[in-house]
């Protein structure tokens, strides 16, 4: 006879974690404790945990509880109720309520405080359903399959049984697509429970007999039966190995048999019912299935690599199956750095990854796990690989700090001296943060106190920089227009970069009118277009002028500005002999100091201000020499 086991079954990671969890508080208060109901589905593990100390306790029975007594709130959980009560009695309280019904309890509870009327997908009589619908005031609505299911509250919030059938879930929500117009749904199936019940689907179909251990009042176990018998006749629910029928283990015509088990069956039992319908003659066999048991047995080494499947994913962490006895957690800080990524886009259940242990176990049991941790010693040995090499890699910078720049690469620290971010000096380096940017790797130094990676910009940007400038002094010609961008500023012009070749804008080539600062007119990152005033491709200087792209002020000054004419100007300057008016940008008229005033003064000062705006007549434009004579006595006399 053949036996085969489905991969998928046993014990589930929140069944596991209550049991082990049971057992180490009895150990812990080293007397009789409580659970309330039995902790799991499950007669014969319930009968085992009562002779280690643990009791089944009724919840109408609570107040039989007496202060400093210890009480287990089971895998199911229960209403928000009872916690209170619970703490008002002063009793010691191990809450072992799976950490997805614990997952829905915090949802019902949040949309029924926002408006929300509550509809479960599940078993009205079950514990685990019973207890999420105390955390809207026993308020919701409970529908199996949406045959109840007439007339819905127009704001609705669904959620569903950890066990319950996927077919179930859509029959209910096809109705409440039809009736409601604002709901928000969340399937809270356990994925576990969809792969438990599709690995006894794939093997009760080809198999002659199938066994399905696990408790006659398990809800999970009733409907892997369920899905057996559809496939298989010769289907039986037992809760342990005395429970087999013997005709099918002696049978002739029944040469496979197929084994399953609900979520609250664990290793033992399963074991228990391999072994009866084995025989010696089967022992290879019988050895190949019970390896399969015991792999969970295998030793958990803290830094190691490890693959797992993912059982579930919620928004703050993800489950794996890691072939251990405890199933492994990967919270969503192990897996990325981005807060805004939504875990439950980014994996999905059935996914293979590979993972670090940097936890054996934490205080519910599981293996903690990382992707990042892993990620970051990759990155490491790649570095390490890469040191002193022409390789080019891309980092993410993440702060400026005194010295240089401290930037990313698959979780790896690299640091970035500021000698070596740019081919010139960077006064604010800050500019960089969030960037990715290109480097060689020039240091790598593993110390006590960590790795030291250091990179370059420098031998890049030269290379890019030549490779640029060569290309771009054989297209330059003079006379002509082109673009650049503004890189730096200085008192006597600034220098653009026009297609990698840096270009000077002096400062008398800015505009027709006075400037006095280049950055009164430029700031850095402008992106401009200049006129080329002359290329010496030999000495590599290219001289550029901003005002050649504007009109000569002075073109038709004599038709703007005819003779006799009276005009409002400001005063710009003084001279000895006079001081100069601007008319316009560009265009500074002299009044000379005979021309000021009626009175004879000896400073052109004594009578005006710098700013001040001033009335004059023309008396004489040249448009060749650019000059223009201003009278503002002439004014008065008018």
């Amino acid at each position: 006879m053949k036996i085969v086991l489905a991969e998928k079954s046993g014990f589930c990671f929140g069944v596991k974690r209550a049991v082990e969890g049971a057992v180490n508080t009895q150990k812990k208060f080293k007397k009789n404790i409580y659970t309330l109901g039995p902790l799991i589905h499950n007669n014969s593990v319930v009968k085992k945990l009562e002779e280690k100390g643990i009791f089944p306790l009724k919840e109408d029975d609570m107040d039989k509880l007496e202060e400093g007594d210890v009480v287990i709130i089971r895998s199911h959980g229960v209403p928000k109720s009872t916690f209170t009560l619970l703490k008002n009695k002063k009793v010691n309280v191990i809450n072992a309520t799976c950490p997805y019904v614990s997952n829905i309890q915090k949802k019902v509870e949040k949309y029924y405080k926002l408006g929300y009327s509550i509809l479960i997908v599940g078993d009205k009589t079950h514990p685990e359903v019973l207890g999420i619908d105390g955390w809207c005031e026993n308020t919701a609505i409970i529908s199996k399959n949406g045959s109840n299911l007439e007339k819905l509250p127009p704001k609705l919030c669904i959620v569903s049984q950890t066990t319950e059938k996927q077919s179930n879930w859509q029959k209910v929500m096809n109705v409440v697509i039809k009736q409601c117009k604002e709901f928000i749904a969340f399937n809270t199936i356990c994925s576990a429970t969809g792969f438990r019940q599709k690995s006894a689907d794939d093997i009760s179909k080809k198999v002659d007999a199938m066994i399905v251990l696990g408790g006659k009042n398990s809800s999970n176990t009733t409907k892997l039966y369920e899905i057996c018998k559809s496939n298989c006749i010769n289907t039986f629910h037992v809760e342990n190995s005395g429970e087999i029928p013997d005709n099918i283990i002696r049978s002739n015509k029944i040469k496979t048999i197929g084994v399953t088990a609900g979520a609250s069956t664990p290793d033992w039992i399963i074991k228990e019912a391999i072994l009866k319908m084995s025989d010696d003659k089967n022992l290879a066999l019988k050895n190949e299935q019970l390896s399969y048991m015991d792999k969970n047995d295998t030793q958990i080494i803290l830094g190691e690599k490890i693959k797992g499947t993912v059982i579930s994913v919620n928004p703050n962490e993800v489950f794996l199956n890691i072939g251990y006895k405890s199933d492994g957690i990967l919270p969503k800080v192990e897996i990325t750095k981005n807060e805004d990524d939504d875990l439950e886009k980014l994996i999905h259940a059935g996914d293979e990854m590979e993972v670090k242990v940097i936890r054996r176990q934490n205080e519910d049991g599981y293996v903690v796990l990382s992707k990042i941790e892993l990620e970051r010693e990759n990155a490491y040995r790649e570095l390490k690989e890469i040191n002193g090499k022409d390789t080019v890699v891309e980092v993410t910078v993440k702060e400026a700090v005194k010295g240089g720049l401290v930037a990313n690469y698959k979780g790896a620290r690299v640091f970035i001296p500021a000698s070596h971010v740019e081919l010139y000096h960077v006064d604010d380096l800050s500019q960089y943060v969030d960037k990715e940017l290109d480097v060689n790797i020039i240091e790598y130094k593993e110390e006590r106190r960590g790795t030291r990676v250091v990179a370059s910009r420098r031998e890049i940007l030269r290379a890019e920089r030549e490779k640029r400038e060569e290309k771009t002094w054989n297209i330059l010609e003079k006379d002509t227009v082109v673009e650049g961008e503004v890189r730096r500023l200085t008192d006597f012009g600034a220098f653009v970069d026009v297609q990698g070749v840096d270009g000077l804008l002096h400062v008398s080539e800015l505009s027709w009118g006075r400037v006095d600062k280049p950055s009164d007119v430029l700031k850095i990152g402008d992106k401009i277009k200049v006129y080329i005033l002359d290329v010496d491709k030999e000495k590599r200087k290219l001289s550029l002028s901003l005002k050649k792209l504007m009109e000569n002020p002075w073109n038709n000054v004599d038709v703007k500005y005819p003779v006799g004419s009276v005009v409002l100007g400001k005063v710009v300057r003084f001279a000895s002999f006079g001081a100069f008016v601007e008319l316009e940008p560009g265009v500074d008229a002299l009044v000379h100091i005979s021309q000021i005033s009626h009175k004879r003064i000896d400073k052109p000062e004594d009578v005006l201000k710098v700013g001040q705006e001033v009335k004059a007549k023309i008396l004489e434009v040249n448009r060749d020499d650019e000059k223009i004579a201003l009278s503002i006595k002439e004014v008065d006399d008018i």
